[in-house]
């Protein structure tokens, strides 16, 4: 009796260098969405702000009267605003009120949108009052306060203990002031808005972390919120520099450039050139000029801040 003894061979495996192909799924694929869905947006832009200004560049560089027929003089434009002595205090008056708008709405902002966030007793009624000034425009809001500070029917003539003479816009100093207290008044809800919704992305377990190891209120706001509403601050500063740089309804209508050209920031200083004066050509450098100084200190503040580096889609991490 013989006994046969057959191997089995083993199962052959992938060749080597092979490539197994993945099993076929019936689920589709989703990519990112192609350049047509971004097409609208980007002829929107270019037809209202991309043409416009290269039309506002090439104005700059001509006389224009805004009826006859421009004529192309050069750099003569750009060497009248620097000789001008208006357009320097313009810019060194811009930059102080954007300076203020800065140092005044921030804290005020951080620490109105911290508590706006909470749970207190109240807030949401609160909240809705003190919102109310972002509803109104800055026409509105200018009005407003022109009426309100009427050295000879508002408040200053009811109180001239406190006010004096009344005449807020007789002086350069009371009149920027004004200025200042009525851009606070009308923008710090919109920036309270920013730090309301980004105290509320906080995660609480942060909080609930430093209470166990005996922080107090105060160390969790300075240690724990103010970190994380970084991204947002930057955002808000940003905001607030481009906003100070292109103000302009709230000069026209309280102070009008005055007392003289005290209040004469860049913005209405284009306005009176090139609607007043009818020198499109001037009014048009005076704009680019904002146009590059708001630009380049925006990337300052970016690159600074190191905001252009934030890789986390959550607040304060990096």
């Amino acid at each position: 009796m013989t006994t046969q003894i057959t191997s089995a061979r083993p199962a052959a495996g992938p060749r080597k260098g092979s490539r197994r192909r993945p099993p076929a799924s019936s689920a589709t694929t989703v990519g990112r969405p192609g350049f047509a869905w971004a097409l609208p947006a980007a002829v929107f832009f270019a037809l209202f702000a991309i043409v416009p200004l290269i039309m506002v560049a090439v104005l700059s560089f001509m006389s224009w009267d805004g009826l006859s027929s421009p004529e192309f003089v050069g750099t003569d434009n750009w060497s009248r605003l620097m000789d001008d002595p208006v357009m320097l205090t313009s810019i060194w008056l811009t930059l102080l009120l954007t300076v203020l708008g800065v140092v005044v709405q921030t804290p005020l902002s951080i620490l109105l949108g911290v508590w706006a966030a909470g749970h207190q007793r109240n807030r949401a009624v609160l909240s809705v009052i003190y919102f109310i000034p972002l509803l109104l425009s800055a026409t509105a809001v200018s009005v407003l306060w022109r009426a309100l500070l009427d050295p000879n029917f508002g408040i200053p003539a009811e109180a001239a203990w406190l006010f004096g003479d009344g005449n807020l816009f007789g002086e350069q100093a009371t009149a920027i002031g004004v200025l200042a207290f009525v851009s606070t008044w009308q923008f710090t809800p919109f920036h309270t808005l920013i730090y309301q919704g980004a105290a509320r992305a906080v995660p609480q377990v942060l909080y609930q972390a430093a209470e166990i190891d005996g922080a107090g209120r105060y160390r969790q706001f300075f240690h724990i919120t103010l970190p994380q509403l970084r991204n947002s601050m930057i955002t808000s500063m940003i905001l607030m520099i481009v906003g100070g740089l292109t103000t302009f309804e709230t000069v026209l209508i309280l102070t009008q450039g005055g007392p003289g050209t005290d209040t004469t920031i860049s913005a209405y200083y284009m306005y009176d050139k090139a609607f007043k004066s009818f020198d499109y050509g001037t009014g048009s450098a005076i704009a680019l000029v904002l146009v590059v100084a708001a630009t380049i200190i925006s990337l300052i503040v970016v690159r600074v801040s190191g905001y252009d580096k934030m890789r986390s889609s959550m607040e304060g991490v990096s």
